[in-house]
């Protein structure tokens, strides 16, 4: 059983690695492979090294130094000034309080730790750091450049010249807790005479239990640190003090972990029961389901798509060659088929054998689209489930020559014109009237996103995939519904509660509204999300302009469309579901019938609990496929 491996290995790791809690040890000699390290300002890794350059930065590791009474530690790095003689600034190894973050009003001279407020009233700052110093400023340095130890100043308490003409500059810092001293000592690459200066300080005085470790620069020219080592312990007086009493927390640790790792194997056996059971259950039902549809299916008087054999999709798609691949999403891949005898077009999905929600997505699609007939849909032509063992699941849809909305937005297609996207926005909108008024039993998609966008001869726009799609009654009877979709276009009320609707699918709408327009991402690493971003400009009465695509030439463009198309976005998206338009509405506005929204110019925040922090996810996770299934429970406040 391998997750009894996985616990197994676990426990180990917590047996051996208890006693060292504490300690935080690396060393690192690529920066720029090393994710341990973040920069700021003018800080950057190149070339393996840490680099400064201009006026000030700072790089700091993000895994925090516990302090305490016994902690002992030492760190040895390398730098290298190649303009020191131009350099007006200097570099400084400092410990500041966990998560510090550089203050507001800092100025180089400061070295980018202080500002004058703190400076004023040092009791504000909790900041030791050991400073290169390149320039003597006659306020607070002595007058020659020097290496110092500083603790809440600017000042050094005390120091040592230092010259690095050029020269790779070595350094030692190492603090000892029991006799309350910390020690610098450097030298010149080329010289064998080491300097060394040593300071009487409590460390627990002016700094908290969890502790920052960096490098700040400023005023600097190509500065490099080439390499970075650090190791904190508890000193030895404490362990031997300690070694009856450790014993006994060991002996303590490998009790309570015995037990544990007995329960858990215990559970293991349980749940595995639990779940082969599950499994029989779900492919007797499964099976249940497919040779029910499969009837329906062939019943002579249905507006059926037809089933294939396996061996003339094969045939069709050349063995599914990878020349005939026209895409991968997250439960299958698509080809190009051509229909031997038939002289048509086709793109067939293959559901991925190992995946079990692929089938289920398979049995879905075939239930819900089966019958369906709209110009904006794509149409499902056929479908096959047989081979030698049973296992593959075949899709069969029309064939759409101009690819996806999302491949002409940020992909390697031409950039599509104003009339183009507006005409798909109202082709999307006409689907989704269909899915949601038209139809007896109304249809939730739960996955509108700019790749589920197909694009035919004429850019009529086809919506697709419905895999995911459940109908409206359905859906709401659930007692236990699932969070499916794709980030960046799920409604925050959505993914709080797990329950679909209509509303959440006018916000996925509005969310590839406002990508049509803007031609960016939903969803990026930059910040702020699209709807941010566009709520934003919105307030300061620059939308259109602010999130208007560049690649469109303003004199091809209907500004009346765009800045109705912009709203419309904005109206779809409103935080509080009750506050969207219904897809009717929505086709009114676009169609001039009706006049624009009046919205706030503040975002507003949800109205209930949990769902704020679904904006977070606009910039979390920007990869266009990224679908997910997942149970999630709701937070709690």
């Amino acid at each position: 059983m391998p997750m009894a491996s996985n616990l197994l290995l676990i426990f180990m790791l917590f047996l051996f690695l208890s006693p060292e809690i504490h300690s935080l040890s690396f060393q690192i000699n690529n920066f720029h492979s090393n994710s341990n390290v973040v920069y700021d300002g003018d800080a950057k890794p190149i070339n393996e090294s840490i680099t400064f350059n201009g006026e000030l930065g700072w790089a700091i590791y993000t895994q925090n130094l516990l302090l305490c009474d016994h902690t002992n530690f030492k760190t040895h790095f390398s730098f290298l000034m190649k303009n020191n003689n131009n350099s007006n600034g200097g570099l400084a190894f400092f410990l500041a309080p966990f998560e510090f973050s550089p203050p507001l009003n800092s100025s180089p001279s400061f070295l980018g730790l202080y500002n004058s407020t703190q400076l004023i009233q040092p009791s504000q700052s909790q900041i030791l750091h050991v400073e290169f110093d390149t320039f003597p400023n006659p306020e607070w340095d002595p007058p020659f450049k020097h290496i110092g130890i500083n603790k809440n100043s600017i000042s050094s308490s005390i120091y040592s010249p230092w010259n690095s003409t050029n020269q790779k500059t070595l350094v030692w810092i190492s603090y000892n807790s029991t006799a309350k001293n910390l020690s610098v000592s450097f030298n010149n690459e080329n010289n064998n005479n080491y300097t060394t200066l040593s300071l009487q300080i409590d460390l627990m005085e002016i700094l908290p239990e969890k502790v920052t470790i960096g490098f700040s620069a400023a005023l600097v020219e190509d500065l490099s640190i080439e390499f970075w080592e650090f190791s904190s312990n508890l000193d030895g007086n404490y362990e031997n003090d300690n070694e009856k009493s450790t014993d006994m927390n060991l002996l303590a640790v490998l009790i309570a972990w015995v037990g544990v790792f007995v329960i858990a194997i215990i559970s293991i056996i349980i749940i595995s029961l639990i779940r082969k059971k599950k499994k029989d259950d779900y492919e007797e039902h499964g099976a249940m389901k497919l040779a029910s549809i499969y009837s329906d299916l062939n019943k002579e008087e249905a507006l059926k798509p037809r089933r294939f054999s396996y061996t003339y999709l094969a045939m069709a798609t050349d063995n599914f060659a990878k020349k005939r691949k026209l895409g991968e999403g997250g439960f299958g891949e698509v080809f190009e088929a051509r229909l031997p005898g038939a002289n048509k077009t086709v793109a067939v999905k293959k559901i991925f054998k190992s995946s079990r929600q692929g089938k289920r997505e398979y049995i879905s699609e075939v239930k819900i689209i089966n019958g369906m007939k709209h110009k904006n849909l794509v149409q499902l032509i056929g479908w096959c489930h047989e081979s030698s063992d049973d296992s593959e699941f075949l899709l069969v849809y029309e064939f759409m020559p101009n690819g996806t909305l999302h491949s002409h937005l940020f992909g390697d297609r031409p950039p599509l014109s104003w009339p183009i996207r507006y005409k798909i926005s109202l082709g999307l909108a006409s689907a989704l009237l269909y899915l949601h008024e038209e139809r007896e039993n109304s249809v939730v998609h739960r996955d509108i996103k700019s790749s589920n966008v197909l694009l035919d001869s004429d850019f009529t726009a086809k919506l697709s995939d419905f895999g995911l799609a459940r109908l409206a009654k359905h859906e709401l009877n659930s007692k236990r519904p699932k969070l499916v979709g794709t980030f960046g276009y799920m409604a925050p009320e959505y993914i709080s509660s797990r329950q679909a609707s209509k509303e959440s699918d006018i916000f996925s709408y509005g969310v590839v509204l406002l990508e049509i327009v803007s031609g960016k991402k939903c969803c990026d690493h930059s910040g702020k999300g699209l709807i941010e971003l566009a709520w934003d400009a919105y307030g300061r009465g620059e939308l259109v302009k602010a999130i208007l695509d560049k690649k469109l030439g303003v004199e091809f463009v209907e500004e009346r469309e765009v800045e109705r198309l912009s709203m419309v976005g904005l109206w779809c998206v409103h935080p509080d579901s009750t506050q969207r338009p219904s897809i009717k509405q929505v086709i009114q506005v676009l169609s001039f019938q009706e006049a624009m929204p009046n919205l706030p110019l503040e975002m507003p925040l949800p109205t209930f609990n949990h769902a704020s922090w679904v904006y977070k996810l606009n910039v979390a996770y920007p990869e266009e496929n990224l679908s997910m299934t997942c149970n999630l429970n709701p937070l709690r406040s």
